[in-house]
């Protein structure tokens, strides 16, 4: 048995037990003894074996040969490969290093495959620097502004909550281990009230769902605060002592009556004042907020809206209350960034820094010399090297990104298992090794314990580690420092600091932060005061933002797309990953789009039918599924799948924006108006009996 965890884009980071027979994995589990994972996986990861022994593994490298975007490849040895790639970057980096571009984020959540090696290699090179906003930044950054850091609640202690408001977030798919503690609560009495756009499989479970319109969870927020103000369910002690700002957001949460508050989440009224009676008189009372909420124009401020709202009725007082988004800023205290990533490798330079979410026109921008706001900008994009993600398929308006992927005089690099929508556009294709096959140290955003990965079986074919990789890029590179020779396991003792014992954390797999049950009982926020910030100096008083694309704030484009789009994950996906794995990919069927009933008859849709979904920006097609899990004017396009594995060569990404959230420069997948409309001839057939 081989200690690990579980590499992916999920809050849970579940401790894994793999079995190993005759150098072969042949089954991979939960670790029992782990307190958050205990024992449990979902669907997706308990398959990891049949991903990694998947018959489409890329185990070589490979040069295109085709058109960029078919996917037509011939293999090449790693020399000839890493000659003629360090070849083209010196050729670039000649004229200005920031025309090459690294594009990542959380294909692999560990630190020493995600942004060591790679980092350093950037960094040396004086590439352009990434943003890396795509899934978290609006609430991550909205969390620092209001507690200094992204901390929170212990996910072992909502099993003791008695009232647990589930906000923007499916666990059941996204987020098990807590729902487990969550389902633990309910058995002793706790009440669960889900809040979502969508009706989930998670508000199936819950007492209550609460159907809000995707970007209002602000203006509920506030409608909740009016309520406990003229209630008086405030915990006057807690603020006065522990709060900066109450004042002026008490005056503004005053201008949010119910009925206000309602309208324009598209809701009761008196559907706000029963939650925030809950909310105000039920100890101890906990939210488990999740990032589905952040990804509109306003997730900024809605995320710090609720935030607050513990502080308000003193929840943080018991271990049981209080509110989790990111556990992550728990680990600031621990992880070595600075020693990993080797930032002093730039010396003097500053490089600009290209958002991640915008790189649909980032890759169309032309020259200095054709454009006077180049200086601004500086050089053309010629090349991209990814890892760790697949923007073809997951970034906005996919259109623009699509067309810069195909440009002729892009030299784009791709680490890989398969041959993604991305992959299939890259000029060099080099095989990653799987969470099986490497040596990792991750950390959590969803519970406190550091973990290890140890490699459970040799790579297979020719496949190499991401540090590996970038290790024999600087060689060829010539770059010569000795953090370039730092094995993967060199780099995993560098990750953290000592005061984590990395002996123990080998033996074991995991490791838990000490920390108060209670961490805020009295206080002690990670701000300079140890307060709660409400009025930040940077952010102001929070407030209601309203969506870039909505009635309320567009009515001429909503007359046009009466429709709002979110776009949340197929249950056994995770963002494109698993996509390609048969065994989920049959569960899920084929891409949907979920309509309300109302929705549906008034544009002569039937379940089972291909249907067309569009706006200004594009177009792509779905199964339509006329379900309750959609709450009338908001359709639900489940993603995320990859192009070429969709109903036409596109996904859900064809008609979102890059418009960015008002905190944290992140996008606004949920932002999004749309039509649908029935396409012809394409009615289920039925065999008559």
């Amino acid at each position: 048995m081989v200690r690990g965890a579980c590499p992916h884009d999920c809050p849970d980071t579940c401790a894994l037990r793999i079995t190993v027979q005759d150098g072969r994995a042949v089954k991979v589990q939960g670790d029992p003894d782990h307190p958050p994972t205990h024992g449990a996986l979902c669907t997706k990861v308990s398959r990891y074996a049949e991903r990694t022994y998947h018959a489409e593994r890329v185990l070589t490298p490979l040069k295109r040969v085709g058109a960029k975007g078919v996917g037509s490849f011939v293999p090449v040895s790693w020399d000839e490969a890493l000659r003629d790639i360090a070849g083209r970057l010196r050729a670039i980096a000649a004229r200005d290093p920031q025309a090459i571009v690294p594009y990542s984020y959380a294909g692999t959540m560990g630190l020493v495959q995600g942004e060591s090696m790679a980092a350093r290699f950037f960094n040396k090179l004086g590439a352009s620097r990434l943003d890396r906003t795509i899934c978290s930044s609006a609430g991550g950054e909205a969390l620092v502004a209001t507690y200094g850091a992204k901390i929170g609640m212990h996910v072992e202690h909502y099993a003791r909550s008695k009232l647990i408001l589930v906000w923007g977030s499916n666990s059941i798919a996204s987020n098990l281990h807590f729902w487990t503690f969550a389902q633990e609560a309910k058995r002793s009495g706790a009440k669960l009230i889900c809040i979502d756009p969508r009706k989930t499989e998670t508000a199936d479970k819950c007492h209550q769902h609460i159907g809000l319109l995707p970007g209002t969870d602000g203006a509920l927020a506030l409608g909740i605060m009016h309520e406990l103000i003229v209630n008086d369910w405030l915990d006057h002690d807690y603020i006065a002592r522990h709060t900066e700002g109450w004042m002026k957001l008490r005056e503004r949460a005053l201008g949010w009556p119910p009925e206000r508050a309602a309208a324009t989440c598209g809701i009761g009224a008196d559907e706000v004042r029963s939650l925030a009676r809950d909310y105000g008189t039920i100890r101890p009372a906990a939210i488990r907020l999740n990032y589905g909420m952040q990804r509109v124009r306003g997730g900024g401020n809605a995320a710090r809206l609720v935030a607050i709202l513990p502080c308000l009725v003193g929840a943080w007082r018991d271990a049981a209350g209080g509110m989790l988004l990111s556990s992550s800023g728990w680990f600031n205290s621990v992880r070595n960034d600075s020693g990993l990533q080797r930032p002093d490798l730039l010396g003097a330079r500053r490089p600009r820094i290209i958002n991640m979410s915008t790189i649909g026109d980032d890759l169309l921008r032309e020259s200095d010399a054709q454009l006077p706001d180049r200086a601004r900008f500086g050089p053309k994009i010629e090349a991209l090297l990814v890892y760790n993600s697949n923007p073809v398929a997951v970034a906005p308006e996919s259109p623009k990104v699509v067309q810069g992927f195909r440009r002729e005089d892009l030299f784009t690099v791709v680490l890989e298992h398969f041959l993604t929508d991305t992959a299939d556009h890259a000029d060099y294709v080099l095989p990653a090794t799987t969470q099986l096959e490497h040596l990792d140290v991750h950390l959590s955003y969803g519970h406190t314990y550091a973990m290890m990965n140890e490699a459970a079986i040799a790579p297979l074919g020719q496949a190499r580690s991401n540090a590996q990789i970038f290790r024999d890029l600087a060689r060829h590179m010539g770059f010569d420092e000795p953090c370039f020779a730092d094995s993967d396991e060199e780099l995993a003792r560098c990750a953290l600091h000592h005061n984590v014992d990395f002996a123990a954390l080998r033996e074991r797999g995991w490791v838990k932060l000490t920390l108060p049950d209670a961490p805020f009982a009295d206080g002690g926020f990670a701000t300079p005061s140890r307060k709660c910030i409400i009025d930040s100096p940077q952010f102001g008083v929070p407030d209601h933002v309203p969506n870039y694309e909505s009635a309320e704030s567009s009515p001429e484009l909503a007359r046009s797309y009466p429709l709002a789009m979110i776009s949340p994950p197929a249950r056994n996906f995770l963002n494109s990953t698993f996509v390609n794995v048969k065994s989920l990919r049959d569960i899920e069927g084929k891409p949907v789009l979920e309509m309300h009933v109302n929705d549906a008859l008034a544009r002569g849709i039937v379940s089972g039918q291909r249907v067309r979904i569009f706006n200004q920006r594009g177009s792509t097609q779905c199964t339509a599924v006329v379900s309750p899990r959609a709450r009338p004017g908001v359709v639900n396009g489940l993603g995320i799948w990859w192009r070429k594995l969709g109903v036409d060569g596109t996904n859900v990404n064809e008609v979102t924006h890059q418009r960015l959230t008002d905190i944290g420069r992140a996008p606004s997948f949920y932002d999004c108006l749309v039509e649908v409309a029935p396409l012809p001839d394409t009615l289920p057939r039925h065999t008559a009996a």
